[in-house]
């Protein structure tokens, strides 16, 4: 098991998503938080002008935004989502995330 998972205890305790990825410079860095075969949770954190480039999945993804600016291109569509807000990314669809500011993302993936 990576050490980036977190293995979540049977006994249900609320946690802070923010805390769970620290910004690195010049870095994104992410945390697993649930890996399951329905699906997986990610937290992500994200320096400054880095992303991730182009690239499609095979599941529906939502992202939301935990605090920060991001630029979201989906299908060739750029969208700015902010702290508290949410988009989803289609299967299939080709998708790129840029920070337009440090930002800090759940990953939300439903197989």
């Amino acid at each position: 098991m990576s050490e980036n998972f977190i293995a979540l205890d049977k006994e249900t305790r609320p946690f802070g998503l923010q805390d769970l990825a620290v910004y690195q410079e010049h870095s994104v860095v992410s945390r697993e938080i649930v890996r399951k075969p329905s699906g997986t949770m990610t937290v992500f954190a994200f320096d400054k002008g880095e992303g991730l480039s182009e690239h499609t999945a095979p599941f529906d993804a939502a992202v939301y935004i935990l605090e920060g600016d991001a630029r979201i291109t989906i299908d060739g569509k750029p969208h700015t989502v902010k702290g508290g807000e949410m988009i989803i990314m289609p299967a299939n669809k080709p998708h790129a995330l840029k920070a337009v500011t440090r930002y800090k993302m759940l990953l939300v993936m439903i197989k």
